[in-house]
């Protein structure tokens, strides 16, 4: 096994801008392994909804390894922290195989927390405390943050709800376990590549993706964990898609305005996918954009070269 740096190729992008496609090509080419970076495609069964697309790995015969992918069942509530662990696992086994880890994703939040971290690795989330925190309003969560150490405050903002309950949850736990001794974040470095789709395509690209999808068994893959996993009110935790089919197969909405209200749902998660972005390069991140309408074969040479031209071995 090589005792080299780590160097994570991450290849980022909104909805519909084909990024994993990108990345499988370029794994293919550069013997890499693909870790997802996505809060919802780590169930098992969730996959026109999570748009997982796992025919994509396999790339001129050839399958890609992939890792957080299909490794909880639908009903886990999983979580930043949980991710953050998970990422770290993995990391080792790569490297032992001496391949190339590539991080793939839309979503910032993941991204950030893979390349970044924090001090809090491993502090578990108290589900019982999560689910009473999540019931109070956003005056009240901010009441408490204001009450929080400092320092965590440094590492966890309070720009979402979600990210309040965590920062809160961290407070408490750390209070009444002083001994508390964190996870380590390994060495590694990192080339960022984003996938930049024109915001008409993108548009064009979601709203035929997600026709197709509701007519070729996303409803039905909905109704199935209904059955299997899942209640109504679970559904609201898996994001949009499981949120408004739900809305629809308790007849509170027609399937006209189901297409139109998702369509319009996800045109809107894409445009905050893109702020995060921006967000990032504020932040010193430097991401090395590619024009998505290019082809394939170029797209993968680009961030072959880019890769390359940032390693340091």
């Amino acid at each position: 096994m090589s005792n080299k740096i780590p160097h994570i190729l991450t290849i980022l992008g909104p909805t519909a801008s084909g990024k994993t496609n990108v990345a499988c090509s370029v794994a293919a080419q550069i013997q890499g392994e693909i870790i997802s970076a996505d809060s919802r495609q780590v169930y098992k069964y969730m996959d026109i909804g999570t748009g997982k697309d796992l025919q994509e790995y396999t790339v001129n015969g050839v399958e890609i390894p992939y890792h957080l992918i299909d490794i909880h069942d639908p009903g886990y509530k999983y979580n930043i922290a949980e991710f953050q662990l998970d990422f770290l696992k993995v990391l080792p086994d790569i490297k032992q195989n001496n391949k190339v880890p590539i991080l793939c994703g839309g979503s910032g939040l993941y991204i950030e927390a893979a390349l970044k971290g924090n001090s809090y690795l491993g502090i578990p989330m108290n589900e019982q405390k999560q689910q009473e925190l999540e019931g109070y309003s956003l005056e009240e969560l901010n009441a408490l943050f204001d009450q929080i150490d400092p320092k965590i405050k440094e590492n966890l903002n309070n720009e979402t709800k979600r990210r309040m309950v965590r920062a809160i949850i961290i407070d408490n736990f750390l209070k009444e376990n002083p001994e508390f001794k964190t996870v380590d974040k390994p060495e590694f470095y990192h080339t960022i590549i984003g996938i930049d789709i024109d915001r008409e395509l993108r548009r064009e690209k979601i709203t035929n993706r997600l026709s197709y999808r509701l007519n070729n068994g996303m409803i039905e893959e909905v109704q199935w964990l209904l059955d299997h996993y899942l209640t109504y009110e679970d559904l609201e935790y898996y994001g949009l898609e499981y949120k408004w089919i739900g809305q629809f197969l308790k007849n509170e909405i027609t399937k006209k305005e189901l297409f139109f209200g998702l369509n319009t749902a996800i045109h809107q998660f894409a445009k905050r996918q893109m702020t995060w972005f921006r967000r990032m390069e504020k932040n010193g991140y430097n991401i090395h954009w590619i024009r998505s309408d290019l082809d394939l074969d170029d797209k993968t040479a680009e961030v072959i070269r880019l890769y390359k031209a940032n390693d340091r071995t």
